[in-house]
């Protein structure tokens, strides 16, 4: 498991991309009018008053040499791991895996968030202290997956949308009161597929009014763009549908008035596609990301925890040590650090 976060500084490696047909696109507001008048200039009021706690939340999670371990697993998924042991998949087994989890000695000192499935937020132990409670003693600051699942995209080229938005301010207000102060919502885009521009819109639209429905009841979103790794493309492909998917999130989470120092990008590192003949160095993967992450994401943004998405633990490792690399730590103002 790789473990780092550090705070990277300002300047970009140089990197040619392949042309195509999303290169040097970008999103681009109306031209101002040329007019002297005097304005007056208001900003919106943001995150219902939970401003202060969202930002120290975010500044915790990123905090340097941790990251977010998730333990989100659904009941049948936690039940394939206990079957693997012999175990039966009941409430009161799940309750000790998790339990077994939270309660490893020392936990805290790599783990600074952890998210959890809906059941374990409401859980104790077997002692009769809340998992929450848990977390809290070890320094680690409980979050919780918010999302419904992926679903077909009907109108699209076979491509998927995530479910979950009905109701979601009431459970989001809920897990609030149960100590939940983080979310995660998970959409993809599929490079082979695509990507349609109705996938990308829907995910990025998706994701910014799941954000600002957490921020509005205290959670910080963690905004998750994820780039499937399917198909046989090469690295420049990659990146240029993730700049094109990452320019569009947080054009709409602009749109619906996010506080950008409480939120947390998730994304996906850019590499080739799982299929592509020709593999990419760990250090050609940390260029193309890093260069990827300056161009789409505001400096605001305090904390990017990268997804594994399908690489071995070894090649994820590898990749997110290469971006801490002195000739290239100087890219990007967030803090760096990784999701497993």
């Amino acid at each position: 498991m790789a473990i780092l976060a550090m705070p990277l500084s300002v300047a970009a490696p140089k990197l040619t991309l392949g042309k195509s047909e999303f290169a040097g696109k970008s999103i681009k507001s109306a031209t101002p009018s040329k007019c002297h008048t005097r304005q007056n200039v208001r900003f919106a009021i943001k995150a219902a008053g939970y401003d202060e706690e969202l930002v120290k939340t975010t500044k915790t999670i990123a905090s340097p040499g941790r990251g977010i371990l998730a333990i989100d697993e659904s009941n049948a998924t936690c039940g394939l791991r206990l079957s693997s042991i012999g175990l039966e998949n009941n409430e009161t087994n799940r309750q000790a895996y998790r339990e077994l989890l939270l309660e490893t000695p020392g936990l805290g000192e790599y783990i600074s968030g952890a998210i959890l499935f809906e059941e374990t937020l409401y859980q104790s132990t077997t002692k009769g202290k809340k998992m929450v409670d848990v977390c809290s003693e070890q320094g680690i600051i409980p979050g919780i997956k918010v999302d419904k699942g992926l679903v077909s995209l009907p109108g699209s080229n076979n491509e998927s949308w995530c479910q979950g938005l009905d109701g979601l301010h009431s459970r989001t207000a809920a897990y609030y009161k149960q100590g939940a102060r983080f979310a995660k919502w998970r959409t993809v885009v599929s490079v082979p597929n695509g990507p349609s521009d109705l996938a990308i819109k829907e995910a990025a639209w998706g994701l910014a009014r799941y954000a600002a429905i957490c921020q509005d009841n205290g959670l910080v979103p963690i905004v998750e763009p994820e780039v499937l790794l399917d198909g046989d493309h090469g690295i420049e492909r990659t990146a240029e549908v993730a700049e094109k998917v990452w320019s569009t999130v947080f054009y709409y989470l602009a749109e619906n008035n996010l506080l950008f120092e409480g939120i947390l990008l998730k994304p996906s590192m850019v590499t080739p596609g799982n299929g592509s003949k020709v593999r990419a160095t760990p250090e050609e993967v940390a260029k193309y990301t890093l260069t990827m992450l300056k161009r789409t994401v505001p400096p605001a943004v305090p904390g990017i925890m990268f997804l594994s998405g399908g690489q071995s633990e070894v090649e994820a490792t590898l990749n997110l040590n290469a971006m801490s690399t002195d000739r290239i730590q100087r890219v990007i103002s967030s803090h760096l650090s990784f999701l497993s």
